[in-house]
């Protein structure tokens, strides 16, 4: 029987009563599926329904084949090593006493003697240079995803289960991720964001509150397929908003007809050429007849409605975001950063950077990049302040606003709309109001606690109160924006910035992301300056 993962009529709640997945039904073959969609809609809380993690409240899970889980952080302790990791140590160990002549022959029965070449090959596959005895306390977050997902395919299951495989991970740790899906002939569900890695996937699987709809191929054929439905969508509403003029049309000339009867009715009545009985019966009739149209109108003209603002919100639903922000009139000559032969770090015998030189001019989109551990977190500390150089000297000559991750310029314990108020002090209330509403936060979405925001949630909300007031900064300053966003939220964050005609220096390995908003030159840094 071919292998297959199944999930029929399935219902999962959140302990506090949230239904996150209701009468859910999906089928997974030999085929590598992305499963896309918003934060919170139950993506992971589908791989853990599969590993069996956790228990359907309603409906059935049905697994034929292995499976194994990559998930989105590795949690180690300091005796764990890449052996344990694999679950090798033991017949490691066997290897090693077979070599000094330690072993019976009972126990060389059992010695894998391919174990060490495999363990390299896996290794090398996911592009990780380490030994079976490395501690992985010494490895970095992104090197630990390595090893893990090389323990993964080490196992060789029917079934890869990856929760955001390439987050933490540098260029070329994503891309050894992607060169590994790209040729991988088994199973695979895939949860991320990563739109060069969604390209390598047969199938894309948008989950979402309503339920999980499947898509044939790639991320290219997802989107199209998503614009198509989008022209589709624009289309039946113009169809519903004509329908609907058409019924007040209809409904007005019933009005105006029935009103011109009333007042021929009326004159009769003057004249006192009808009998009183006949008066009677034909004002009845009148008024029954006007009951039961103003009901047909009310019921005609509440559906008519009720299709326009389904076909507005499935509209709301598929547009991307576009938002416009006010101009920085940066001018094009304008020395905005130079940094002269600067060394720095944090330990006095390793420095980070070493005589770094730099100058960015005008409205440049510039990307930092290289590998984990080159030192691009700490050059954006350098440009922000936050860190001082040991030689050389950096000079900003205009104003600055730096987002990182935690968008912790962002007073947690404050709503978006007091932020930004904070932020923008010569801002007025409807200035404020406008401005969030620009970023999709309108009304009551706007009075919403920092501190309770999802990652895109927060990102597009310090976007919102750095570029919607009366002077957006002439430099922006982002540190990997996109990691742990869903690509709704990425796809925001990119219309905020093309908006935006300032400076931007971006730490980044999303690619997609960085041709998306426009870099036009890179700094790349190599490890140990």
């Amino acid at each position: 029987m071919p292998h297959s993962i199944t999930l029929s009529k399935i219902r999962w709640s959140t302990p506090d009563g949230h239904a996150l997945l209701s009468d859910l039904d999906l089928t997974f073959g030999a085929e590598r599926a992305g499963l896309v969609g918003r934060n919170s809609v139950g993506k992971t809380t589908l791989l853990k329904l599969v590993t069996g993690a956790l228990t359907p409240q309603a409906g059935t899970v049905a697994v034929n084949g292995t499976v194994g889980l990559l998930r989105q952080s590795v949690q180690v302790n300091p005796q764990e090593t890449v052996a344990s990791l694999f679950g090798i140590v033991e017949a490691l160990d066997l290897l090693s006493r077979a070599a000094r002549g330690e072993a019976d022959a009972e126990a060389l029965a059992d010695a894998d003697w391919t174990l060490e070449a495999r363990l390299a090959a896996a290794l090398a596959r996911v592009g990780l240079e380490a030994e079976a005895e490395t501690p992985l306390a010494a490895l970095s977050g992104g090197q630990r995803t390595r090893a893990a997902l090389a323990a993964l395919i080490f196992s060789a299951p029917e079934f890869l289960l990856l929760d955001e495989p390439t987050n933490n991970l540098d260029r070329d740790g994503r891309q050894a991720v992607i060169d590994l899906l790209a040729g991988w002939r088994a199973g695979a569900i895939v949860v991320s964001h990563d739109r060069a890695l969604l390209e390598t996937m047969d199938a894309i699987v948008e989950l979402t509150t309503l339920g999980a709809t499947r898509y044939g191929g790639n991320w290219s054929a997802y989107r199209a397929r998503k614009a198509l439905e989008l022209a589709a969508a624009h289309r039946d509403l113009a169809d519903a908003e004509r329908h609907a003029a058409e019924v007040a049309h209809t409904m007005q000339v019933i009005a105006e007809r029935k009103a011109r009867k009333d007042s021929a009715g009326r004159r009769k009545k003057a004249r006192g050429d009808i009998p009183r009985i006949m008066l009677g019966a034909m004002k009845e009739r009148s008024e029954l007849t006007g009951g039961a149209n103003a009901r047909l109108a009310e019921d005609r003209q509440a559906r008519a409605s009720e299709a326009v603002a389904a076909a507005r919100e499935r509209i709301e639903i598929l547009q991307p975001l576009s938002v416009s922000v006010l101009p920085t009139h940066l001018a094009a000559g304008k020395t905005v950063l130079r940094m002269d032969g600067v060394t720095a770090g944090y330990r006095p015998d390793r420095p980070v950077i070493r005589d770094l030189s730099f100058t960015l001019t005008g409205p440049e989109r510039v990307a930092v990049t290289g590998p984990n551990g080159a030192g691009k977190t700490t050059f954006l500390a350098l440009v922000t302040g936050a860190l001082m150089p040991w030689q050389g000297s950096v000079r900003l000559f205009t104003d600055a606003s730096m987002l990182d991750q935690k968008v912790s310029l962002l007073d947690p314990a404050l709503s978006i709309r007091d932020n930004f108020r904070r932020i923008n002090p010569g801002s007025g209330e409807n200035a404020c109001r406008a401005a969030l509403a620009r970023f999709m936060f309108r009304a009551d979405a706007a009075l919403q606690v920092t501190g309770s925001l999802s990652g895109g949630q927060l990102l597009r909300a310090g976007l919102a109160c750095v570029l919607g007031g009366g002077r957006p900064p002439a430099l922006l300053v982002l540190d990997e924006p996109t990691n742990h966003l869903d690509i709704d939220s990425i796809e925001a964050v990119e219309a905020g910035l093309r908006a935006y005609d300032g400076a931007l220096l971006v730490v980044s390995h999303d690619e997609a992301f960085l041709t998306a908003i426009g870099v036009t030159r890179r700094l790349e840094l190599s490890a140990g300056g």
